[in-house]
């Protein structure tokens, strides 16, 4: 299937690849698709693309490549809705705020994104923890 993107223009891909929000995401609960695409092939950076609206598209990475101790317990109720087995399906990635100049770039560890990419259902989270805030940078982990 052919979508069109924030960030990528006109772009292929496969249905397997799409990332179900059964709930949609905070913000933007009608959103309930989207579709991992890489920034270029050396990047840690990825864009988390909405496949039904051009303009909703979030760069997002892996949090532990920056914050090494980064950890947090799921609940049951998202563990249940996520359909998790096994640890190894889990993956975790964060929001960035992109800015200038980019060592002022921070990333949500308060609301991480869980995936099963087994079953490629997804949810954003809110946590609990009080460690953790909207805002951390990324050139200070």
């Amino acid at each position: 299937m052919i979508i069109q993107t924030r960030y990528h223009g006109e772009t292929a891909i496969h249905e397997e690849q799409i990332l179900s929000f059964d709930n949609g995401m905070p913000g933007f609960l009608d959103e309930k698709k989207f579709v991992i695409l890489p920034l270029s092939e050396e990047s840690p950076f990825v864009v988390l693309q909405s496949v039904s609206t051009k303009e909703l598209a979030f760069i997002v990475t892996s949090p532990f490549v920056f914050f090494k101790d980064y950890e947090f317990d799921l609940d049951e109720t998202t563990t249940e809705l996520l359909e998790l087995e096994a640890s190894e399906d889990v993956e975790v990635i964060v929001l960035l705020t992109i800015e200038d100049p980019f060592d002022k770039t921070t990333a949500n560890l308060k609301a991480p994104v869980v995936v099963n990419r087994k079953k490629m259902l997804a949810k954003q989270v809110i946590l609990q923890d009080n460690n953790y805030q909207t805002k951390h940078l990324i050139g200070g982990a």
